[in-house]
């Protein structure tokens, strides 16, 4: 295998374009696995108050798709580098599928981002009447009460109807100490933001740094298509 003797300058700068666009792209798909990793573990304490799996959905699809990202760019590298023809067409059919995948999961994740407030007040609601009797439940609002301090869905006064205000939305004080808040609640003993307006911004923003970044690595990957089908041409 090489290229001829008229192609032989076009041909190394095309091997040695792929080689640095593969190393781009696995860098790219790497990040891209961190950040779905970051966002699973860090949103896991509101899973039983989001009321849709589309966001999970996509950060799953997302986090294998990463993977293959990365064992993909060693695989183009490789057929650049021994310059062998049926490893640079398979690695420019699964680029091409994982683009494809790739750029399905970044949408998602933006698309997601504007439903969030849609579906997510009527499940919290839903979910504070089981606060209490459900453990997964009281665990989620504890959390994300504590986590992200806010109370209720709009108000701490959605806690009313329910019962006492759970002691999750007291106000941290040093030490881990709370301030006594459920029998006589204050706008100053608890956190007076809602946790609708809270939550929403909070995973809006990792759909947003998710969806930015595979979105991102998607148009990196185009490259990768052009130079490993380019070289493919030139391998006599």
């Amino acid at each position: 295998m090489g290229f001829s003797s008229r192609m032989d300058c076009c041909g190394q700068f095309v091997k040695y374009s792929l080689f640095i666009a593969n190393f781009v792209i696995f860098v790219g798909g790497a990040i891209v696995f961190c950040l779905t990793l970051w966002t699973l573990v860090d949103r896991s304490f509101v899973n039983e108050l989001l009321g849709t799996n589309l966001f999970s959905g996509a950060v799953y699809v997302l986090l294998v798709t990463s993977i293959i990202i990365c064992l993909v760019s060693f695989l183009g590298c490789v057929g650049a580098g021994k310059e062998v023809k049926c490893l640079l067409l398979t690695y420019f059919i699964i680029v091409a599928l994982v683009f494809v995948t790739m750029l399905i999961g970044g949408v998602l994740g933006y698309v997601f981002r504007e439903r969030v407030q849609q579906t997510m007040r009527q499940e919290m609601r839903s979910t504070m009447a089981l606060y209490g009797s459900r453990r997964e439940i009281t665990q989620a609002w504890d959390l994300t009460q504590e986590r992200l301090q806010c109370c209720g869905v709009d108000t701490w006064h959605d806690w009313n109807r329910y019962g006492p205000v759970p002691e999750s939305c007291c106000q941290e004080l040093f030490g881990g100490q709370r301030k006594e808040c459920t029998i006589f609640p204050t706008i100053t003993n608890l956190y007076n933001q809602g946790c609708l307006y809270v939550t929403t911004n909070f995973i809006r923003d990792h759909a947003a740094v998710i969806g930015g970044a595979s979105i991102s690595v998607a148009i990196l990957m185009i490259f990768g298509m052009i130079f490993s089908c380019l070289l493919f041409n030139m391998i006599e």
